[in-house]
C-alpha cells in the first residue's frame, strides 16, 4: 500500500542525529521574553504516524511571562488548566481556543515561575490555528517533553534572522491598556535576510 504525504514531509533521520540538534533544557530555563526571539529561525519538527518528518522554520512567537502578565493564563495563579505553565521548562502546553483551534506553547523559565512561548507561525504556515491543524497537533501533545520521543520538537538551526521585529501581542486587548500593548510578539518575514 502506498501512502501519500503532503509536500514537505521527508523520511525521519536517525534519533542520534536529531538529538545532536536539540537545544539544551537550559535554553528553555529562561524567561519567555528571552526565549521567544531566540526561537525565531529554529526548526519546529514533527514526525507523523508513518515515520515521515516535517521541519518548518519558526517565524513568529509571543512571550507570556509571570503572574503579573495580565494576558497570561497564569495571572490569577495556578489552576488545573494552567499548572503546566509553572514548570518545569521544555514541555508542550496546549489549549483550545474558541473551542476549535489548538494553540501551541513551550513552557520556559524556572519551576514555579509561569512562563511560555506561543508559536504563532512558521515559514510555510501562517496563523497558530492553521499551524496546529495542518500538522495534526492537538491535546495529545499537552504535557509532553519537547523531544523527538514525543514526535514534536524544536531543533537548532544555522539560520539566524538579521532583523527581528517586535510589537504587541495579538488578541489580548482584554489584558488592559498596559499589558495588551507590551511588545512581547517577535517575528521576521519570509523576505527578510537570514545568516
Amino acid at each position: 500500500m502506498t501512502v501519500r504525504l503532503p509536500s514537505g514531509w521527508i523520511p525521519t533521520t536517525s534519533l542520534t542525529s536529531q538529538l545532536t540538534l536539540l537545544l539544551r533544557d537550559s535554553f528553555y530555563s529562561r524567561s519567555s521574553i528571552e526565549v521567544a526571539p531566540d526561537l525565531l529561525g529554529k526548526n519546529l519538527c514533527m514526525e507523523n504516524e508513518t515515520g515521515k518528518l516535517r521541519k518548518l522554520i519558526i517565524t513568529e512567537t509571543e512571550a507570556y511571562h509571570g503572574k503579573d502578565d495580565l494576558a497570561s493564563h497564569a495571572y490569577k495563579g495556578m489552576t488545573e488548566r494552567n499548572k503546566l505553565m509553572f514548570g518545569p521548562a521544555n514541555f508542550w502546553y496546549l489549549y483550545l481556543c474558541y473551542g476549535m483551534h489548538w494553540m501551541l506553547n513551550l513552557v520556559t523559565a524556572e519551576r514555579g515561575n509561569p512562563s511560555a512561548v506561543f508559536i504563532r507561525a512558521t515559514d510555510e504556515i501562517s496563523g497558530p490555528g492553521r499551524l496546529t491543524k495542518k500538522l495534526g497537533i492537538d491535546n495529545r501533545f499537552h504535557g509532553l517533553k519537547n523531544s523527538p520521543l514525543s514526535k514534536l520538537w524544536v531543533e537548532d538551526s544555522t539560520l539566524k534572522p538579521l532583523e527581528i521585529q517586535r510589537g504587541p501581542r495579538i488578541g489580548v486587548e482584554s489584558a488592559g491598556p498596559i499589558w495588551s500593548k507590551k511588545a512581547h510578539r517577535f517575528w521576521f518575514s519570509k523576505g527578510s535576510s537570514v545568516r
